[in-house]
C-alpha cells in the first residue's frame, strides 16, 4: 500500500486538502475530513510534507489569481478506463469555457453515456486541476459539483473574468 501525504491550504474557496507523494498529486479535497479518501484511494493517507506541495500550492494560487490557465502538475489518476477517458477529456476543455455532459460523452466516443459522464465527474479526485467544474448540462444550467454549486459558480466566474 502506498502512502499519500496531505496538507491543508487556504484558498479563495476556503480550506482545501491537497494530497501528494513522490509520484505526483493524488487529490484535492473540499471538506475537513480525509477519512473517506483512504478507502476510496486504497492508500494510507498521513499528514506530512512532500516536495509536490509547493508546486501544487504555487499553481493553485496562480490559477486563483487568473495568471495560470493550464496546470503542469504531474497527476496520479486512479480510476476505471472509462473514468480515465473522461478525466483526460475534461483536461481538454479550455480555461474559461464549458462543455456539456453530452459533449464529453461525444468526445470520448460514447455518445449515450451522458449519465455515466456525471458519475465519472463525481469520482474525480483532483477537481480544479481536472476541471469538472467546466461541465454543465446541455441546456446551460450548472449541474452538480462535489465542491458545491457556490464553488462551481466561483470557479466559472473566475475563469470568465480572466479569459
Amino acid at each position: 500500500m502506498i502512502t499519500i501525504f496531505y496538507k491543508r491550504i487556504k484558498t479563495p474557496l476556503g480550506n482545501l486538502i491537497i494530497g501528494a507523494n513522490d509520484d505526483g498529486c493524488h487529490f484535492i479535497h473540499f471538506g475537513s475530513s480525509i477519512d473517506s479518501l483512504c478507502k476510496k484511494l486504497g492508500s494510507a493517507i498521513e499528514s506530512g510534507e512532500n516536495h509536490y506541495f509547493n508546486l501544487i500550492e504555487k499553481e493553485l494560487y496562480q490559477y486563483f489569481e487568473g495568471t495560470l490557465k493550464k496546470f503542469t502538475l504531474k497527476l496520479v489518476l486512479k480510476g476505471t478506463p472509462f473514468q480515465l477517458d473522461v478525466w483526460h477529456a475534461l483536461q481538454k476543455i479550455p480555461f474559461g469555457q464549458t462543455a456539456s455532459y453530452k459533449d464529453i460523452a461525444t468526445m470520448i466516443g460514447r455518445p449515450k453515456a451522458v449519465r455515466a459522464i456525471g458519475m465519472a465527474n463525481h469520482a474525480n479526485n483532483i477537481p480544479i486541476i481536472i476541471p469538472c467544474h467546466r461541465v454543465i448540462y446541455h441546456d446551460g444550467t450548472l449541474g452538480g459539483f462535489g465542491g458545491g454549486l457556490d464553488n462551481k459558480r466561483f470557479l466559472l466566474n473566475l475563469e470568465n473574468k480572466h479569459k
